[in-house]
């Protein structure tokens, strides 16, 4: 196949607003500078999710298994949703997020953070979902971004459906 005879590129996916997700967490748990990297806990101390076609609390103890090298923090994270009808929802991502280094000093204040413009950094996610509840397995089939912030006490995601 020659240039000129590569197709179009087809249109790209549409996100759909699946929920927001807001976690207060708890005091994190810094393993220091390890082989590959710098290794901290990040555990939630309470959280709710909410969107459209499903809400809830976020199980307390869910967390992100943060890896930090070269300023780039590396997001691998298990979340148990819990919905307000009771169905367990496992979700587990991983992502970046990237704070330029102009940001470090306000990142080190953990009651300012909250106030830096989540324009200024890179925080994102891709979010995979599993559950036996028959109200929910449609969540089993889809692909998921996530759009992370920091907020007062914690982080905030906006996770959206690809479609």
């Amino acid at each position: 196949m020659v240039a000129s005879e590569w197709p179009i590129p087809a249109t790209p996916p549409g996100l759909v607003h699946l929920f927001t997700m807001r976690a207060t967490l708890a005091q994190s748990l810094d393993g220091g500078e390890g082989p590959l990297g710098r290794r901290t806990l990040n555990t939630v101390a309470s959280g709710e999710f909410r969107g459209e076609r499903l809400r809830g609390e976020i199980n307390p103890g869910s967390g992100d298994w943060m890896m930090t090298r070269n300023r780039i923090r590396v997001i691998d994270a298990r979340v148990v949703l819990r919905t307000d009808d009771g169905a367990l929802i496992h979700m587990s991502y991983g992502g970046k997020a990237v704070f330029p280094d102009s940001l470090e000093p306000s990142m080190r204040d953990a009651s300012t953070r909250h106030l830096i413009d989540p324009a200024q950094y890179y925080f994102r996610t891709a979010p995979s979902f599993e559950t036996g509840a028959a109200q929910y397995a449609w969540i089993n089939g889809i692909v998921a971004v996530g759009s992370g912030r920091l907020i007062e006490g914690g982080v905030a995601y906006d996770v959206f459906e690809m479609r």
